[in-house]
């Protein structure tokens, strides 16, 4: 079914609204539909090493307290298991593209800041 002539003209405000809207933009681009996932990686990654910390600092006292920080590692590893699988392999390559641009943009500027010093 065709559109009429007041919704064709409606959509193309909408898509115009949309073309110049940086929010949006930033979060459908392939970096921001991961960036929440990859945080919570990275805060579950401290969790774990946490919660290592704690089962060995446990063990000295009772080791039925340290089983307690082993499970809590054990529940990090779950939810780093379940955000990848969020992220796919896909979102796996976009967010290692990003981190290598990213890292390629910082190294450039370094040395355009150490051939002028």
């Amino acid at each position: 079914m065709a559109l009429s002539d007041n919704e064709q003209r409606i959509l193309r405000q909408i898509e115009e609204q949309l073309e110049t809207d940086q929010r949006f933009a930033q979060a459908v681009s392939p970096s921001g539909l991961y960036r929440h996932s990859a945080r919570t990686v990275r805060w579950a990654v401290l969790g774990i090493l946490a919660s290592l910390v704690a089962t060995i600092a446990l063990l000295q006292i009772h080791y039925m307290l340290a089983f307690v920080g082993f499970l809590g590692m054990l529940f990090f590893v779950l939810v780093i298991e379940r955000q990848l699988r969020a992220i796919g392999k896909a979102g796996i390559q976009d967010i290692a593209a990003t981190i290598r641009t990213s890292r390629l943009n910082a190294q450039s500027i370094r040395e355009k800041f150490s051939r002028g010093a």
